[in-house]
């Protein structure tokens, strides 16, 4: 699929030439694999999936032919382990912003969008929401019943709103990125932006561009950047862009960004170390 030219600037290089993952007619036991291990990448948010965590029923009936693509898809999207990872620990705003991403494979268009997955499930309940957009007629045109949903808001199609392109930019933030490890955590991503019908510039995903890959905090708290000291004498030095270093000489609201040039034997030190300070990486490029 076509994205754009800008694609290495912008992250999405995994997705420019990427084939869409389709179960069809007279598929084998390694293609029903394939299929089961992307809708477990896309429509978890590409968060790591133990062997315990695995939906083995589910894939059984998958593999035996019991069962669609879509019924798959809609399965995961209503199990315990979806619920655990993105509807219990979120606000419900992000749980929205969450579904549509992973069910559609775009950002949300509008406010009224989001009110009315907010109004429906409060009403009828998560899973007649979840129903909602796999019943939906967008969902039939664009992946049927065998078709592995992916990420539509990086196309450029006919009718398309720039602003839905735009957006993703907010909830997708890297190939290796998953929707659990982001930086901004549970909050809404796009609620401001819907109220005021307005869209913010890209920020490009982690490693993806030039500079900072991360947002500031949104509550005015806005964090100074730094330049840490440069560590190794290697040919090839990378830039750790770090976000939220917890330091015992800072109160615990305030945060502190910070950038390390690391050549690449102490490019593995760094980063635990920064772990163990209690910061959050936000990209690692080269420098």
């Amino acid at each position: 699929m076509a994205i754009t030219t800008a694609a290495s600037r912008l992250g999405i290089t995994a997705f420019n030439s990427a084939n869409v993952v389709e179960l069809r007619p007279n598929w084998t036991a390694e293609d029903a694999k394939i299929v089961i291990n992307a809708v477990y990448r896309h429509v978890l948010g590409n968060d790591y999936i133990m062997a315990s965590e695995r939906l083995i029923g589910l894939e059984s009936l998958l593999n035996n032919g019991q069962i669609t693509v879509r019924e798959f898809v809609r399965a995961v999207a209503k199990s315990e382990l979806y619920k655990t990872k993105f509807f219990y620990p979120n606000f419900h705003t992000r749980v929205i912003e969450l579904n549509i991403k992973h069910l559609l494979g775009r950002a949300p268009y509008s406010e009224a969008e989001v009110i009315e997955h907010l109004d429906r499930y409060q009403t009828k309940g998560f899973d007649a929401d979840i129903d909602s957009y796999i019943n939906s007629a967008e969902y039939e045109a664009n992946f049927g019943d065998s078709i592995v949903p992916y990420y539509r808001g990086f196309e450029n199609n006919v009718g398309d709103t720039t602003a839905g392109f735009t957006r993703m930019f907010r909830l997708y933030r890297g190939y290796a990125n998953s929707d659990r490890a982001q930086i901004e955590g549970s909050n809404s991503r796009l609620a401001v932006e819907l109220a005021q019908n307005t869209t913010s510039a890209i920020v490009g995903a982690s490693g993806g561009n030039d500079g900072w890959a991360y947002r500031p905090a949104a509550k005015g708290n806005m964090a100074t950047r730094a330049f840490g000291r440069s560590i190794g004498t290697g040919d090839r030095l990378y830039r750790v862009e770090v976000a939220a270093v917890s330091l015992p000489r800072y109160p615990k609201v305030r945060r502190s960004n910070r950038e390390y040039i690391v050549s690449y034997e102490e490019l593995s030190n760094t980063l635990q170390r920064i772990n163990k300070m209690g910061g959050k990486v936000a990209s690692v490029t080269i420098a």
